[in-house]
């Protein structure tokens, strides 16, 4: 009798899964509730897999031996229930993976804010190194498509929780955890703890050869530290203190101890801007000098790393204007990094789908910087509530193209018009890479 695998969601991750579970002879069956993409669908009939969309047969699916489930399918789905109920075990697609990567080396790295651009820097470093190495997870690439169809010796690998919740036996060699605030609530009963403890768990499996690159200035990381037995090596960056091994900012250096290894640089040398960013390079740093990468190769990489397309991304000046797109910023800490990273008075487009946001986090550096919000999304009134008498004007649109117009006649020479929403943004656009997209074209058709 052949091992019966069934994947639950027809995105990145369940098709990657598909593939690797089929190559590596399990009887393999994938069901989406929603409609598959067409590219998808293509490559599951090119390798001969059953697949259904549009609903699930749940006879098939519970005569499972074992089930994938795609990152994005929450546990009180019913179809979950059911599966639980009948103790099927469940796993996610980065466990299926992480069983058939040999012994390749992992980089994974998580946290609320940061993770993919720390992860696209810590993979473009070990790229310029010229070690053999692939960037996949959360970031856009499946990690089991990669290990079926072009396994490497290393993946840098961005791990959100979601992926963490089902994982068994997963583990990292080197594991990088950011920062952790909250986020994604509804998906953890609204109870932090639950997804502190998510987070926790990419270093649930790990040994005395493994390594824990952690926020050593996040309360969050310390507080669950303290309660939590280690049996790995442990790496703190900072900016408030010298750790015996890790990485620190002193004056306007940073400075990285590792092992018997030591590094300096300028922080000026950095690509990458802001306070947050700085953390951002102090883990990717720790992290390279983990991997044995040659210091003047590490340098050289975080000196000319280009940001991410809708991270923090420079658009356009026009007459003086910077135009920035951080539509990534999805959560009201993310626009708390990028309003801190700013030195010039901004114009905000703010808005779209609220996750239960919190808009007193921002207040401060709102009072301070901003001279202008421009709401962009179809019901406003939070934002309108939380910040009216603190700015004026706030102007509402529900279009890329209107945003962007309203905040060019607002700001005036030297300004920045930041676009970092705060929000999801299903309510207007596809996700936030359209969000993104069509402010770039707006700025550009100035």
């Amino acid at each position: 009798m052949s091992y019966k695998l069934i994947i639950l969601g027809g995105g990145e991750s369940g098709v990657g899964a598909a593939l690797l579970g089929k190559q590596q002879g399990y009887d393999v069956f994938l069901s989406d509730a929603g409609f598959i993409n067409e590219k998808y669908k293509t490559e599951l009939s090119e390798h001969k897999i059953e697949f259904e969309e549009g609903g699930h047969t749940a006879e098939k699916i519970l005569s499972a031996d074992e089930i994938v489930k795609s990152p994005g399918i929450p546990e009180k789905n019913d179809m979950i229930k059911t599966i639980r109920k009948k103790q099927i075990p469940v796993i996610s697609e980065i466990e299926l993976a992480y069983r058939f990567k040999g012994d390749s080396k992992i980089i994974a790295i998580t946290g609320s804010n940061g993770k993919s651009t720390t992860t696209s820097l810590i993979y473009h470093i070990c790229e310029k190194a010229g070690l053999d190495c692939a960037l996949v997870g959360n970031i856009g690439y499946s990690f089991a498509k990669q290990i079926a169809e072009n396994p490497k010796g290393l993946y840098v690998a961005e791990i959100s929780s979601f992926q963490l919740d089902d994982i068994k036996d997963f583990r990292a060699d080197v594991s990088v955890l950011l920062n952790i605030t909250e986020d994604h609530l509804d998906r953890y009963e609204y109870k932090f703890e639950n997804y502190i403890n998510s987070k926790f768990k990419i270093i649930q499996n790990a040994t005395a050869n493994d390594y824990f690159i952690y926020n050593a200035d996040d309360e969050v990381i310390m507080n669950k530290l303290q309660t939590t037995t280690l049996h790995t090596h442990l790496l703190p960056f900072t900016m408030k203190y010298e750790p015996t091994n890790g990485g620190y900012i002193k004056g306007k250096n940073i400075m990285l101890r590792v092992n018997e290894e030591r590094a300096s640089w300028s922080i000026y040398d950095f690509a990458l801007k802001g306070k947050h960013n700085q953390y951002n390079t102090m883990a990717s740093c720790v992290a390279a000098m983990v991997m044995g990468i040659r210091k003047e190769k590490i340098r050289e990489a975080v000196t000319d790393f280009q940001s991410l397309e809708h991270r923090m991304e420079h658009v356009a000046t026009v007459r003086g204007i910077e135009f920035i797109n951080d539509s990534k910023a999805t959560n009201v800490n993310s626009t708390w990094y990028a309003l801190e990273s700013m030195d010039s008075p901004v114009v905000l487009i703010l808005g779209g789908l609220d996750k239960g946001n919190d808009y007193s986090l921002i207040e401060g550096l709102v009072r301070d910087k901003v001279k202008a919000i421009v709401c962009l999304g179809i019901d406003n009134s939070k934002i309108h509530k939380a910040f009216e008498g603190m700015v004026s004007p706030i102007v509402d649109t529900v279009t890329a193209e209107d945003a962007v117009n309203k905040s060019f006649r607002l700001a005036t020479k030297g300004d920045v018009v930041l676009l970092s929403p705060a929000c999801a943004s299903f309510d207007l656009f596809k996700n936030y890479e359209d969000r993104g997209k069509q402010f770039k074209e707006a700025v550009k058709n100035l």
